[in-house]
C-alpha cells in the first residue's frame, strides 16, 4: 500500500461503449483446469449513461475504485481530477456544480464521466435528505492524487 491506497497495476485503460450498464453475473460454476470452481460476484451499482461513455488514459495509469458516501448537507469541496472518473450513483441525488457554474443533477441509477484537468473544477453536494452513495472509478496518471483541491470559480451558492 502507498499512502493508504491499495497497490495498483499500471496500464493503459481505454473504453468506448454505448449506454453503460454495469452488471455482475450470479454465482456460476466455471470449468477450470482442476475441475469445477465456484465464482461469486455481487453487483455493487448499476447505472446508465444516456449519451454513451468514452474514456481514454495514456501511459502508466492508476485505476482505483471507491465507494463514496456524502451525508445530507455534505459536499466534496471544489476539486478536479488529473484523469477521467467514471461514477455510478447507487442511491440518493448528487448535485454537481461545474466550472462554468452550470448545475448537473444525478439520481440513483445515473452514470457519468467527469472530464479531467484543472479546467474542469467541480463540487458535488448532497442537497437531499438521504445519503448519496456513488461508486467511482478513477483513472489517473501513475502516482497522481485521486483529486486536487481547487478554488470556487465564483459560482453562486
Amino acid at each position: 500500500m502507498r499512502g493508504g491506497r491499495p497497490i495498483r497495476r499500471a496500464g493503459t485503460f481505454a473504453a468506448l461503449a454505448g449506454p453503460l450498464v454495469l452488471v455482475a453475473f450470479p454465482s456460476a460454476s466455471v470449468a477450470g483446469s482442476g475441475g469445477q470452481q465456484r465464482v461469486q460476484s455481487e453487483t455493487l451499482a448499476e447505472g446508465v449513461a444516456p449519451h454513451g461513455v468514452r474514456i481514454e488514459a495514456e501511459g502508466p495509469t492508476d485505476v482505483v475504485q471507491r465507494v463514496i458516501t456524502i451525508e445530507p448537507g455534505g459536499s466534496t469541496g471544489w476539486h478536479y481530477h488529473d484523469g477521467p472518473l467514471l461514477a455510478v450513483i447507487a442511491s440518493g441525488t448528487l448535485t454537481r456544480t461545474l466550472e462554468d457554474c452550470t448545475v448537473e443533477v444525478s439520481h440513483a441509477g445515473d452514470s457519468f464521466v467527469e472530464p479531467h484537468g484543472p479546467g474542469h473544477v467541480h463540487v458535488g453536494r448532497n442537497l437531499g435528505d438521504e445519503p448519496v452513495v456513488l461508486y467511482a472509478t478513477y483513472m489517473v496518471p501513475q502516482g497522481a492524487p485521486l483529486s486536487v483541491d481547487a478554488e470556487d470559480p465564483g459560482c453562486p451558492g
